[in-house]
């Protein structure tokens, strides 16, 4: 992954990181992303919220339509992986409380 983080990318994730505003950052989603990637990666966000929550493969495959495959790609991500998923169901738990 080191050689994905170069100056655009950085520039991308200084974005991503200013923006505060949830109208500002859907704005942004939209014209960075297509429909679809804007909604399968929040798809992959439910399956890691779902999988911290304990429920079954077979549950979230029913509850939101993604694959096993996506399933068990986002379960290794959310417990090898560098911590990202993590860090984003802790921020929705403070802003959902």
């Amino acid at each position: 992954m080191s050689d994905l983080r170069n100056a655009s990318v950085e520039a991308l994730l200084e974005v991503i990181a200013g923006v505060k505003d949830t109208d500002v950052a859907y704005a942004l989603l939209e014209d960075l992303f297509t429909i679809r990637e804007i909604k399968e990666t929040s798809q992959r966000l439910e399956v890691a919220r779902m999988l911290d929550s304990g429920k079954p493969y077979v549950a979230i495959e029913e509850a939101t339509g993604a694959s096993a495959t996506t399933i068990a790609r986002v379960s290794k991500a959310l417990n090898y992986g560098s911590g990202g998923y993590r860090h984003a169901l802790d921020i929705l738990e403070k802003t959902r409380k």
